[in-house]
């Protein structure tokens, strides 16, 4: 089996409630079809003439006051299907949503954040993809949401990653923390960065295998590992790379998806209390739906 059939059958193993706020998007109309009748999840599709479940505008004043003053401001603010979708997910009336197919990153990760929060002790929300060729499956964080993330937010990130991973793709995660420079091959402010994320990770998440500083190279090469970083737990053989910043990890998945002819999954939200999924506007119908397979993932308990 490939890792997208694993994945599929994995999601067809639980009942979730996918919402697709876009429903006015033929491509969204027609991956919601395929999502159904392949078994992945259970699909409610939206529009702006969707009637509001009652409970949301109020709920979204007490959530957030501070953008909401009235019932009235959030019934129209709700009027948006993405807002919509996503206080439906925070409400439990779904499981989980797709969107960004019509919209940009930042309306779905605005109505992510008013509508559902970030998970009890984040306070970093991020994302991933996952590069699949064959049976390799790795998992590059954070390539879409935060620019440039402190030492601090990298080991949430680095945590968020590990995590989804073990309830995506099923395995182990070993965790690299990426730099231009390979256990003090060369210094610099980033590679401080790096090494203090690291040392932060271990706090996080003692269990993780992880290590850092490492070049792409020794993080994913056998040989290059024994020369530049013998004895680490993970060089060689990482499957969650973590960059230093947003530039770095969005030129790397698209450059590895391009030219190196990989299959790129996401970006997937991670960091949030309920699994949101933003996708590329240029996304395909079966980008949809892999997003959605994935997606319903997050939500296992």
């Amino acid at each position: 089996m490939t890792f997208r059939d694993r994945v599929y059958a994995r999601a067809r193993s639980v009942t979730r409630r996918l919402v697709l706020p876009e429903g006015h998007d033929p491509r969204v109309r027609e991956a919601a079809a395929r999502i159904v009748a392949l078994g992945l999840a259970e699909v409610r599709l939206l529009d702006p003439a969707d009637a509001v479940p009652p409970g949301l505008a109020q709920r979204l004043v007490e959530r957030r006051p501070d953008k909401f003053s009235s019932l009235a401001a959030a019934a129209d603010a709700l009027a948006q299907p993405i807002l919509l979708g996503a206080s439906m997910v925070g409400a439990g009336l779904a499981d989980a949503m797709v969107a960004g197919a019509a919209a940009p990153t930042g309306e779905v990760i605005r109505a992510a954040l008013l509508a559902v929060g970030p998970a009890p002790g984040v306070t970093t929300v991020s994302s991933a993809f996952y590069m699949v060729r064959d049976d390799t499956v790795l998992t590059f964080t954070d390539g879409a949401v935060v620019p440039d993330p402190s030492a601090e937010q990298l080991a949430e990130i680095a945590r968020a990653a590990a995590r989804d991973r073990v309830r995506i793709v099923g395995d182990e995660p070993r965790v690299a923390f990426l730099s231009y420079s390979t256990k003090g091959s060369a210094e610099g402010a980033t590679v401080d960065k790096m090494r203090q994320a690291l040392v932060r990770f271990r706090t996080l998440a003692p269990g993780v295998a992880c290590d850092g500083e490492l070049q792409g190279d020794a993080a994913l090469v056998a040989d290059v590992a024994r020369r530049k970083a013998p004895g680490s737990p993970v060089a060689g053989r990482a499957n969650v790379l973590v960059f230093p910043d947003l530039d770095s990890g969005n030129i790397a998945y698209k450059l590895v998806q391009r030219l190196g002819g990989w299959d790129a999954l996401g970006p997937i939200l991670q960091g949030l209390a309920r699994p949101i999924a933003d996708l590329s506007r240029g996304a395909s119908v079966e980008d949809i739906v892999d997003t959605a397979a994935v997606t319903v993932l997050q939500a296992e308990a």
